[in-house]
């Protein structure tokens, strides 16, 4: 009889050590995906950071453009249309699985690029300007902030690839798909990008 109650009591033993192992297993993913998601979350933090430094730094960019340049209404137009579009489109950390609104919030940031190299192409064309310090000043904050803008892309995407990999994982995916843990999407390239810019003389 002892000798039933101590496999019993075995049994029981490696049971719980069992069931103690699979559940700080199944902890220690969740904390991890709770990591990764905190992580890709910061990272979308710092790319908003900077397209609203790049929406801030417009309505000082356009008013030296226009006290100095008398040209196209349309460019300015177009700037400001631009722009109060990217003011009315706000992208969540909780929308970056969502890939339409993704695609929308990253429309208008490239339709506010565009609007914004026009602007800047456009002005070339008028000495008086180029030789305006507020305005070189602010060019150069621009062209700085495009580069910022594209960096903090550029990690924000190696933060989503660390997490969209963790989650599909085997066997992180089981923790990911029963606590809700979901893919982000990737800042993608324009389809203007897929072709070769022309240059003309």
């Amino acid at each position: 009889m002892k000798k039933g109650w101590i496999i019993a009591l075995s049994i029981i033993a490696v049971i719980v050590i069992l069931l103690i192992a699979v559940i700080s297993w199944g902890v220690g993913v969740y904390n991890k995906l709770v990591s990764l998601n905190e992580s890709v979350n910061q990272s979308w933090s710092q790319v908003e950071n900077q397209y609203q430094r790049r929406y801030d730094l417009i309505p000082n960019l356009v008013a030296t453009v226009q006290g100095v340049a008398n040209f196209e209404r349309e460019t300015f137009t177009a700037v400001t249309e631009a722009r109060a579009k990217v003011g009315q489109i706000r992208l969540s950390a909780d929308q970056l699985g969502d890939p339409q609104a993704f695609q929308k919030f990253q429309q208008a940031q490239d339709g506010l690029s565009s609007a914004l190299s026009r602007l800047l192409v456009v002005s070339e064309n008028y000495p008086q300007l180029k030789a305006n310090e507020n305005f070189l000043q602010l060019q150069a904050q621009l062209e700085g902030t495009e580069n910022r803008i594209a960096v903090e892309r550029m990690k924000f995407n190696q933060v989503v690839q660390d997490y969209n990999v963790q989650i599909k994982r085997f066997p992180a995916a089981i923790i990911a798909g029963i606590t809700g843990f979901t893919e982000k999407q990737y800042f993608k390239a324009t389809e203007a990008a897929q072709e070769a810019p022309k240059v003309q003389f």
